[in-house]
């Protein structure tokens, strides 16, 4: 049961979170540094947004085994893949033909979308299960660098930007945003799910000992 719980929770939150994404894309007012890059890369290339999501994280994936010197975590491979595949359902399927012009129902769109992407990040990291090898690029730079996760998370961010704008991707006033109220919206939720997974984990313990 404690596994059926940390699924549930992982993947209902890719879920939300993937939702949360795709509504920051759709508010065309900036979108996060990787998702600019794969819509980009999308526009450029070709393939799905989606796809380029689970390219890059296959090779961040290695980018990050280089930068600590272990082996690729390939099981986080498995979330890149989910990811990818949410992303393409709600631009494909659910938003395709879907858009916004007033820049108020822009703002909107882009804040309910950072708001989601934090629902949905606080209720997935919970699991516990292997984080994406976006995620990771943080905590591998940070420990090859040695610098804190605030740098580490700006270097990364970056890494993506710089291409980004090269390719003419989607950077404007809501890539600042974004960039500064992801951390705050993940932190907002992040607290009420780690006691709600602690509370059902504790129960099912409290049932195994019973019986």
């Amino acid at each position: 049961m404690a596994f059926l719980y940390r699924f549930s929770f992982f993947f209902i939150g890719l879920f939300i979170l993937t939702l949360g994404i795709c509504l920051t894309i759709k508010a065309d007012l900036g979108a996060g540094a990787w998702d600019a890059l794969n819509v980009a890369l999308t526009e450029r290339i070709g393939l799905t947004v989606g796809t380029w999501v689970m390219i890059d994280g296959a090779v961040i994936l290695f980018v990050n085994a280089y930068l600590v010197k272990r082996k690729p975590e390939f099981l986080s491979l498995i979330t890149i893949i989910i990811v990818g595949l949410l992303v393409d359902f709600w631009l494909l399927m659910i938003f395709e033909t879907w858009s916004v012009h007033s820049f108020v129902l822009q703002f909107i769109t882009l804040i309910l979308g950072i708001l989601t992407v934090g629902l949905g990040a606080s209720i997935y990291l919970q699991a516990k299960f292997p984080a994406s090898p976006i995620d990771n690029l943080m905590l591998a730079i940070k420990e090859r660098f040695k610098v804190n996760l605030t740098i580490a998370k700006t270097i990364g961010e970056i890494a993506a930007l710089i291409p980004a704008f090269f390719l003419k991707g989607p950077i404007g006033l809501g890539t600042l945003i974004i960039t500064f109220a992801i951390g705050p919206s993940i932190q907002l939720f992040f607290p009420y799910f780690e006691k709600l997974m602690t509370r059902l984990l504790e129960k099912e313990k409290k049932l195994q000992e019973k019986f």
